[in-house]
């Protein structure tokens, strides 16, 4: 098995990423079929994985100065929703790249059927390993997923490499506020397939030694826990309907990945940060 193979098996322990294709299930209790057109208002409820859906792509575009002009690079880009609200909103060219190759597949499919092929392009691959030869980026977006990517001076080497002068870097992402047990470390690791997660300072060095001006960094740590306490409340209320509509497993599956979230967020454990870094 090859090591972005072995990476795509791996990331599946964490139960957000199983039974992708929920999203379809919510669009035929719409009355959509599986083909035909879509808009990018249609899928937004259901295709922003991060928190605080269209706003924090919003402020991602406001804070990097994304324009029609501009080429886009996402890393980890899950069913495709930011790039897709970019592309539709600002007009500008989109490289969605995603690991797991289920979830890349229905990205694009859901991509052309909101008639945004020649703005996105989909492509599925380790973003450590990826040939990038002969491409730059105005810009590289991130929610939710440098988390996942292990070695971070290579990750930010790569992306210092892949920005033309001047480029930035945004993301929103997780980091440490406590030592964590073994046993956290561990559930952690499977649960949100964590495989880097340092203290805030730690996270900022690395970029200033990586070359990066840091132009902002935000804790979010406070905003996400309520964030995600409302998501899970909300989404307990309506137990019953998503059972009907998703099946118990699926209302199982993503109890538990929200409950676990929360638990970590509210014991101050799991931290939240956002961040916009220059090449310069």
């Amino acid at each position: 098995m090859s090591e972005s193979n072995r990476a795509n098996a791996d990331i599946k322990s964490m139960k957000l990423y199983h039974h992708v294709d929920r999203v379809l299930t919510e669009l035929r209790q719409m009355g959509k079929e599986d083909e035909g057109p879509l808009s990018v208002d249609e899928l937004t409820p259901f295709d922003q994985l991060h928190y605080h859906g269209t706003e924090a792509v919003d402020y991602a575009v406001r804070a990097t100065g994304v324009s029609a002009s501009s080429s886009v690079l996402e890393i980890g880009s899950g069913l495709g929703g930011p790039a897709r609200h970019i592309a539709a909103t600002v007009g500008a060219q989109v490289t969605a790249l995603e690991l797991q190759s289920d979830q890349n597949q229905l990205a694009s499919n859901l991509t052309a059927r909101c008639g945004l092929t020649e703005k996105v392009t989909h492509t599925c691959g380790d973003f450590l390993t990826y040939n990038w030869v002969g491409q730059h980026f105005d810009v590289i977006v991130s929610w939710l997923a440098l988390y996942h990517i292990p070695e971070r001076d290579v990750l930010l080497k790569r992306c210092y490499g892949l920005l033309d002068q001047g480029g930035y870097l945004h993301a929103e992402d997780l980091y440490a506020r406590v030592q964590f047990t073994d046993s956290e470390r561990s559930e952690l690791a499977t649960e949100l397939f964590a495989n880097y997660l340092p203290d805030y300072e730690s996270y900022c060095r690395d970029l200033e030694r990586a070359g990066f001006e840091l132009v902002s960094c935000q804790e979010m740590s406070d905003e996400w826990t309520a964030f995600t306490r409302e998501r899970m409340a909300a989404f307990r209320e309506q137990k019953s309907r998503h059972i009907d509509v998703h099946g118990e497993a699926v209302f199982a599956s993503m109890d538990d990945f929200y409950d676990l979230v929360v638990r970590y967020f509210t014991a101050g454990k799991l931290g939240g940060i956002r961040f916009v870094a220059r090449k310069v």
